[in-house]
């Protein structure tokens, strides 16, 4: 007898039951539908590209945690940590044929060999979405304000935050420290995870007490301290970074663009978020969700003015943010607000004898016509209706609430809807009247 090998995962990868991934692909649509509304269109690129690609300027931490290797063909390969450098490619490729500025968006899974923990995995989904081929400050809003719409959409509640990494660049070259701005910004990235205390010893190994004191004080300014508007947090950055400046010019019309909007308040100041990747290089934000905040943000990103610089002559601007699929999953099951997967048909055909299968196949593209997707079981009713009854208990399970026992001629005849919820039926409808009472009564 051959040797079994044992079913096994991977650290930090996983599978997805059939509830489970109904979940993601529900969220999934909301949030497409989202991008949609906004104009956004899609792309896709390969999930694995030449090493040279993806690490032209991602280096740092993400070289440590890229997934690389030799194909077969020699060539050095890697999967893409993010969707972002692969965008950065594929626009510097197909500029000639693209649109600007070109709204897009792209959902699909990257991989990273970190350490796995509670909503971070190693393979993981995103949701990206960027414009590219414009400077506008309207860019960076209409960004900004389809997070908010998006996890609204979701029905959560978020806190928005921005910060400038050219104004802390202003406030490091006022204070002498611009040449260390790489390392001192991935230190303060990292105080959310790390703490204060060993932020400040990181930072005084790389600038000295005097200086790090100084820098924690200006990434502590937090927007919104008893009641300061988001003008007055800007001012006192402005003053500690050497005065007015087009940096700080772009986050005043921000706000200014949020109070035009109707939508004042939906983001704060947080020079404290930098954004520890080195491709961004104006406006970056995280979000984060009031009722569970220790999760971390579960939508970033930022403005990269030549990203795809790396692979064209063509200084291209862009700006863009990305969801976190699954760790905004982990949130909402945490908070009690991810819906169940159901069966994506609301109603089902029972299977009363099998030699009729066509016909009930024909009676549930009349379902589909009508709207709704139908599905048709497979396994015929066994006299007396035992089978039946294990056909209703199925339906329970996949999450259906409606089942149509049909007549002996399917297609003439008048039929049964059966409610499993309520445990109750209504004989003698028509598809019309079935689908009509089936779409009345959608959750």
């Amino acid at each position: 007898m051959a040797t079994l090998i044992e079913p096994r995962l991977l650290k930090g990868f996983r599978d997805f039951l059939p509830a489970a991934e109904t979940v993601r692909r529900g969220l999934t649509e909301k949030i497409e539908a989202t991008f949609r509304s906004f104009g956004f269109v899609p792309i896709d690129t390969p999930a694995l590209e030449y090493a040279d690609i993806l690490l032209g300027k991602g280096g740092g931490e993400t070289e440590k945690q890229i997934y690389r290797f030799k194909d077969n063909g020699g060539r050095d390969v890697a999967l893409r940590f993010d969707l972002t450098v692969p965008f950065a490619r594929f626009v510097a490729q197909h500029q000639a044929e693209l649109c600007f500025p070109l709204k897009r968006y792209h959902i699909g899974k990257v991989w990273r060999g970190e350490n796995a923990q509670r909503g971070r995995y190693r393979e993981f989904t995103q949701c990206d979405f960027d414009i590219i081929g414009s400077d506008s400050p309207a860019a960076d809003f209409e960004i900004l304000l389809m997070i908010r719409t998006v996890l609204l959409n979701l029905g959560t509640d978020v806190s928005i935050k921005i910060n400038h990494r050219g104004l802390f660049n202003r406030f490091l070259s006022h204070i002498g420290q611009r040449e260390k701005s790489v390392e001192i910004l991935r230190a303060v990235d990292k105080v959310a995870k790390v703490g204060i205390e060993e932020t400040g010893a990181t930072l005084a190994q790389l600038v000295g007490d005097s200086n790090a004191q100084k820098i924690l004080g200006f990434t502590n300014i937090v927007g919104d301290p008893e009641g300061e508007t988001f003008e007055q947090t800007l001012g006192r950055l402005t003053e500690l970074s050497g005065g007015a400046s087009p940096e700080s010019e772009r986050l005043a019309e921000l706000g200014r663009f949020a109070l035009s909007c109707g939508q004042g308040g939906f983001f704060t100041l947080d020079p404290s978020i930098t954004r520890g990747l080195d491709y961004y290089t104006g406006v970056v934000f995280e979000t984060f969700l009031n009722e569970l905040p220790d999760i971390g943000s579960v939508c970033s990103g930022g403005r990269y003015d030549n990203l795809a610089g790396l692979y064209s002559k063509n200084r291209i601007s862009g700006v863009g943010s990305s969801v976190g699929l699954d760790r905004l999953i982990a949130a909402l099951e945490s908070l009690g607000k991810l819906p169940g997967g159901t069966s994506s048909a609301p109603v089902a055909i029972a299977c009363l004898k099998l030699e009729d299968s066509g016909l009930y196949q024909a009676l549930a593209g009349q379902f589909r016509k009508a709207g709704l997707a139908c599905e048709v079981f497979i396994e015929a009713a066994e006299p007396g209706g035992k089978q039946l009854v294990k056909q209703f208990v199925l339906a329970e399970k996949k999450g259906l609430r409606w089942m149509i026992i049909p007549g002996e001629k399917p297609l003439q005849d008048t039929f049964t809807l059966r409610d499993l919820a309520a445990r109750k039926n209504r004989d003698g409808l028509s598809v019309g009247e079935a689908a009509k009472i089936i779409l009345e009564n959608r959750q």
